[in-house]
């Protein structure tokens, strides 16, 4: 259904992840009002789509928290400001108007006016780099998955995982707890992720609980095509001597194909795939639109979540002279203000 409404409202951030969720707390302390635009169905970006059972550790006061747990906790946070959220959209247009506003239009027809705009949408959009495999989307999300959401989905099964950066060892180390058996394929020895993950993975090789069959690369799929249930995955070593892998589902972990979309060609000062901002503000070149996360960039930058916590209180600080023109920012410490509802 097309929304033909034009909403008003002081910012409009484009983004639903963490920082997203996090921007939109930021605002409220400082009275700023927001709506929140997101392509997925549901909020939290890569944290609730690809690694919601996941934990993290960088989260400060929370030695360890689960990425779909933090989600919530963030959620809960921003409520009382009684955010609007339009997702399942992605925003296509942005322009601005007469007045010195901005005009944000997605592309299923919604329409916000806002006195600024915070981009904090991550990488942008983004999808599985697929393998290349004759037969493979009659077993996608049936026995074929990009994504883990609840290893408990895997309990029992015979499980291929196929790469060999951190989310195809994370998973691995993880799924050996439940699953039937775990087999990785990689195309060579050396694995690309943290050192004592690595460790761990060939510790439990050395036990026999997850089967280490490098260096081979997939080959072909074989199964019940009708209902896309797996039964076999074929691997190739370099001299294309086959191997066949009893398998109720594959786990194909060779990154993300991200894009920004339009958001790269408004005109935004970029550095290849990021956005350029002054890190003491989270200002962009365009005067009234802010990045935060990952999605911005400056020298010295770190990707980490409570480095896009930090660009978002900036963003939202800076955000306040064009949403009350005229007025002074007194800042004020959350623990004097409490959570202005």
């Amino acid at each position: 259904m097309v929304d033909q409404t034009l909403h008003h409202t002081d910012a409009c951030v484009i983004g639903g992840g963490p920082v997203g969720l996090f921007t939109v707390f930021q605002c409220g302390m400082v009275r700023i009002k927001c709506h929140v635009v997101d392509v997925l169905d549901a909020l939290g970006g890569q944290c609730a789509a690809l690694y919601p059972e996941k934990p993290i550790y960088d989260i400060p006061a929370h030695p360890s928290i689960l990425a779909g747990d933090l989600i919530g906790q963030l959620e809960q946070q921003a409520a009382p400001f009684n955010p609007v959220y339009h997702l399942s959209q992605q925003v296509v247009g942005l322009t601005r108007q007469d007045n010195g506003r901005w005009l944000v239009e997605t592309d299923k027809g919604t329409r916000i006016d806002c006195a600024v705009v915070i981009i904090a949408a991550g990488a942008g959009a983004f999808g599985p780099n697929r393998p290349p495999l004759d037969g493979l989307a009659h077993y996608e999300g049936k026995s074929v998955f990009y994504f883990v959401k609840s290893r408990e989905a895997f309990r029992g099964k015979r499980v291929v995982i196929a790469g060999g950066g951190d989310s195809a060892v994370d998973w691995a180390v993880s799924l050996s707890e439940v699953a039937a058996s775990v087999a990785v394929i990689h195309r060579r020895p050396k694995f690309r992720c943290a050192p004592e993950s690595a460790a761990r993975l060939q510790d439990l090789a050395s036990q026999g609980k997850i089967d280490l069959v490098v260096p081979y690369q997939l080959s072909a799929l074989e199964g019940d095509t009708a209902s896309g249930q797996l039964t076999t995955v074929r691997v190739a070593d370099l001299d294309g001597g086959l191997r066949d892998l009893p398998a109720d589902i594959l786990l194909p972990f060779f990154g993300l194909a991200t894009s920004l979309g339009p958001i790269s060609s408004w005109g935004l000062g970029m550095d290849k795939s990021h956005i350029t901002i002054d890190q003491g503000t989270s200002a962009t070149n365009v005067e009234g639109i802010f990045a935060a996360g990952d999605v911005c960039t400056y020298p010295g930058k770190l990707k980490l979540i409570l480095t896009g916590f930090a660009e978002a209180a900036q963003a939202a600080h800076h955000a306040y002279p064009f949403v009350y023109k005229g007025e002074h920012l007194h800042f004020e410490h959350s623990t004097s203000i409490g959570v202005p509802a």
